[in-house]
């Protein structure tokens, strides 16, 4: 039987059958590219809080860095209890950002460089146009910032993306997160600029105030996650 091509059901079984095919080829690259990302997406993790103790490193070199400067690694709760059976390196920071406070999972990191201990916190929030991450490593006094790295997905070219540049991360470094009596008071992101004394602000980003805002609000929101693990660790 010859078959019409011209005809509307030989156009309709035609397409039907193009999209199953090109579906199924999909599919089959996404199983198959999983692992490879879900390994890039674990160097890159491992590059990020390698820079912010000050060491950095192309993202093929972060793995063996990693082990390394990392000397330890571990899941806590709000109570600063340590949970059993968790890889840090795993937890997904997006879905612990959805949690409340009292039921998330915080990934601690134990870093040695240049003979000092410092302590990684990993942080996330919401900027203006997406979602931004990053990670606070802080001294052995486990109040005095020792670097930052941060991160977005979607924050505008020249405005909130300076979140990434150098220049913004590095007015961080020596901040302090508790005051003199020993409160949690976090990082102020200043609009218009901080203080050139005040141990606990940063300028903030010029024509990127909401995204300002909400780093600010990432850091007081997940580094106040931290607060009962570092009275423990520190014994205040």
């Amino acid at each position: 039987m010859k078959i019409n091509v011209q005809s509307n059901l030989y156009t309709f079984i035609y397409a039907s059958v193009m999209v199953i095919l090109v579906a199924l080829a999909l599919s089959l690259a996404f199983i198959k590219l999983k692992p490879l990302q879900e390994a890039n997406m674990l160097k890159e993790k491992q590059q990020a809080i390698l820079a912010s103790i000050g060491v950095r490193c192309e993202r093929d070199m972060a793995p063996e860095l990693f082990k390394k400067y990392v000397k330890q690694s571990f899941v806590i709760d709000i109570n600063g209890d340590t949970i059993n059976g968790e890889d840090a390196l795993k937890i997904n920071l997006e879905e612990q950002y959805r949690k409340p406070l009292s039921g998330r999972h915080l990934p601690v990191f134990v870093a040695e460089h240049q003979g000092r201990k410092i302590y990684v916190f990993p942080v996330y929030g919401k900027g203006l146009w997406g979602p931004i991450w990053g990670y606070v490593a802080l001294e052995d006094d486990l109040n005095t910032i020792h670097g930052v790295v941060f991160d977005h997905k979607g924050e505008t070219p020249g405005l909130g993306a300076e979140i990434t540049e150098q220049w913004f991360q590095e007015q961080f470094k020596g901040k302090k997160i508790f005051d003199d009596n020993g409160n949690f008071v976090s990082i102020a992101v200043v609009k218009g600029g901080a203080p050139k004394d005040d141990p606990h602000a940063v300028d903030a980003i010029s024509g990127g105030t909401l995204t300002s805002k909400g780093l600010q609000a990432m850091l007081h929101d997940f580094l106040g996650g931290y607060v009962n693990f570092i009275k423990k660790v520190s014994g205040n």
